[in-house]
């Protein structure tokens, strides 16, 4: 039973292997308003809203083709084609993101929990005894709406990651819910002790 239940989970990742190699192995259609270049052994895409760059690991080419932008190892080995899957999404994502910015909402919950936006920090009073300031990288922008806060970007990376960081200062709790969540986060409650 064991080794038939171990051979589906094998054919499950090797399909997995497979789809992802697929889907590395095709042209990224270059949207209309958005020009790639990668001189200097970095690629950079240019969109309407942002810039973005980065650079190019020597285990991969990429080319800008009639058919768009061509991905492939530049060795046999399994660095080489691990990164040639991971390099299209990252391109994927910045030419989505030089057109429409990515975007990630918190939401605070908690008696005399506020943010304020001051300049470019973002000051937290989270129940602490003293406030929690974090700086907006650049590249971002910040909104607050009473306790919403919507991080906007053109990198994917840098607004997950912001977004992470922001959550990780008061991280919500299970008993109440109280702290800092995503908007669409389902928070697993846990039932508090009961009263003898």
């Amino acid at each position: 039973m064991s080794e038939v239940r171990n051979s589906s989970r094998f054919g499950n990742w090797l399909r997995m292997i497979t789809s992802l190699s697929r889907l590395a192995k095709k042209p990224i259609v270059i949207p209309a308003k958005v020009t790639v270049d990668t001189n200097g052994g970095v690629l950079s895409v240019k969109g309407s809203k942002a810039t973005l760059s980065m650079p190019i690991h020597p285990s991969i080419t990429i080319a800008v083709t009639p058919e768009g932008l061509v991905i492939a190892p530049a060795e046999s080995s399994k660095l080489a084609r691990a990164l040639t899957g991971t390099f299209a999404a990252h391109a994927r994502s910045m030419m989505m993101g030089v057109e429409t910015p990515f975007k990630r909402v918190l939401i605070m919950k908690g008696v005399g929990y506020k943010v304020e936006l001051k300049g470019r920090d973002l000051v937290f009073a989270v129940g602490f005894s003293h406030p929690v300031t974090l700086t907006i990288p650049e590249g971002l922008e910040a909104k607050v709406e009473k306790l919403t806060i919507t991080i906007e970007g053109a990198d994917k990376q840098k607004v997950g990651q912001f977004a992470a960081e922001i959550r990780a200062i008061k991280p919500p709790e299970p008993y109440l819910g109280k702290g800092i969540a995503y908007d669409n986060e389902v928070i697993r409650r846990k039932q508090g002790k009961k009263a003898v």
